[in-house]
């Protein structure tokens, strides 16, 4: 889906999301592990919030989305900061690179959009195919949890003066999907609201799943945390986040 809508008011639907602690948390882990704070490609990097901030801490960014939309802000935004990262439009599950990269990022849940283990598969592969020996691979994803317990069935209402946004889930037991569906209602100057809708699908996937994956792709998890804590995993993480290298 292009996130038309979605994409005009993402950053303001994602106020609560703390980027410059996640940027944070993906340097101090890229140094854990041995890194190097050189070139890191954000996939699905969205309007490039995540983005911007890992660029002020030092890497040279490139962000990478199939959405145009998406772009369109990240590039108002790039400009507007004088920033020198690099916007493409691209597929993960098809990655092209003109060279590798030291480290590869993929936040907010963005490959539980993918249709199914296949294309997440795919863009673990493409990740490996652009990675150096001591390339370093951090994403995170929603967990089955999450899915069932608290995304569910539930609906959410976000009310702002610019937009009034309905969220409502229909959870797939079986398939292990949520399918999010977003009204938006806008304002406009005669204080009418015009209506525009967009739903789409995220997918949950179990560890076991994840990491057969990773390894069919030439991969290996060196961690997994709950969210961006240091904590381990447990039964109700919500997000966890995956630090992975090649295999050795």
């Amino acid at each position: 889906m292009s996130y038309g809508i979605f994409a005009s008011y993402y950053d303001l639907l994602t106020g609560n999301v703390d980027y410059k602690k996640y940027a944070k948390r993906i340097d101090e882990l890229v140094k854990k592990h041995g890194g190097k704070k050189g070139k890191l490609v954000d996939l699905a990097c969205g309007t490039a919030s995540l983005s911007f901030e890992l660029e002020g801490l030092g890497y040279t960014v490139t962000g990478c989305d199939l959405s145009c939309d998406m772009l369109s802000y990240a590039a108002q935004k790039k400009y507007s900061q004088n920033s020198k990262i690099t916007l493409v439009q691209q597929d993960m599950t098809a990655l092209s690179l003109p060279g590798r990269a030291d480290v590869f990022v993929c936040s907010l849940d963005a490959l539980n959009h993918l249709e199914c283990l296949i294309f997440v598969e795919m863009t673990f592969a493409r990740v490996a195919k652009y990675m150096k020996k001591d390339s370093l691979f951090i994403f995170d994803m929603n967990t089955v949890y999450k899915h069932k317990y608290v995304l569910a069935d539930n609906a959410f209402v976000f009310d702002t003066d610019e937009v009034f946004v309905t969220w409502q889930n229909e959870y797939n037991d079986m398939e292990r999907s949520v399918l999010i569906t977003l009204d938006f209602f806008v304002p406009d100057e005669e204080e009418n609201f015009q209506r525009y809708s967009e739903s789409f699908k995220e997918m949950a996937y179990s560890v076991d799943e994840i990491r057969r994956s990773l390894d069919n792709a030439g991969l290996r998890i060196i961690e997994m945390y709950d969210g961006l804590s240091n904590d381990l995993p447990h039964e109700k993480t919500e997000r966890i986040l995956f630090v992975c290298g090649l295999k050795r």
